[in-house]
């Protein structure tokens, strides 16, 4: 049997749980055009064909806005094929505010760089139809992959921000993550030179 204290309890606990839920999803913002919606990319930019990339940078380029399944398992095969080469990884989701704000970078980089660097994204805590949505406006130069339980997100220790970006080297080692967005190229920019030499 349940004691008024204990309703009380519950309901107290369930208020903080709406409050911190509410708290968390005002961070990330929403999808209502707010923060940085216009596209540096059309969808024939992103898709165009890398000039003397590796192989493996080349098929990056060939998956251009996709969403590939797979898990987390598919996620590590990708990265052990890329090593040798840095790689940059997003993770992100249609409802994100701060992730919409963010997208121009990774696009302008991604094109500018894509020779010498790798780009993936995770879209995370998402539907693929939201997220296929969000790619028409701001198409990527490179492949996202399907997060939905934050399994992949946790690989890059990852599993709670929106967005994040982990860095790994050459060697395959992750080397950064950082939890939230940028807020210009530049700042991006300049941590592909720190965390990628």
């Amino acid at each position: 049997m349940t004691s008024v204290l204990d309703h009380r309890r519950i309901q107290a606990l369930v208020a903080a749980a709406t409050l911190a839920a509410a708290v968390a999803l005002g961070a990330c913002g929403s999808d209502d055009g707010a923060g940085n919606p216009d596209s540096e990319l059309s969808p024939e930019q992103a898709a165009e064909p890398l000039e003397g990339a590796s192989p493996e940078l080349a098929a990056i380029r060939d998956q251009a806005s996709q969403l590939l399944d797979g898990g987390p398992e598919a996620f590590e095969a990708r990265l052990a094929e890329l090593r040798g080469t840095p790689v940059v990884v997003n993770k992100w989701a249609s409802w994100c505010g701060p992730c919409r704000l963010e997208f121009p970078f990774f696009q302008s980089l991604a094109a500018k760089r894509g020779g010498e660097i790798a780009f993936l994204g995770i879209v995370s805590e998402d539907s693929e139809d939201a997220a296929r949505t969000f790619l028409g406006q701001l198409p990527l130069p490179y492949p996202s992959y399907l997060d939905s339980d934050s399994r992949i997100a946790a690989v890059i220790k990852a599993a709670r921000a929106f967005p994040a970006t982990a860095f790994y080297d050459r060697g395959g080692e992750l080397v950064y993550t950082r939890q939230g967005g940028y807020q210009t190229e530049a700042d991006l920019a300049a941590d592909i030179r720190r965390y990628l030499r």
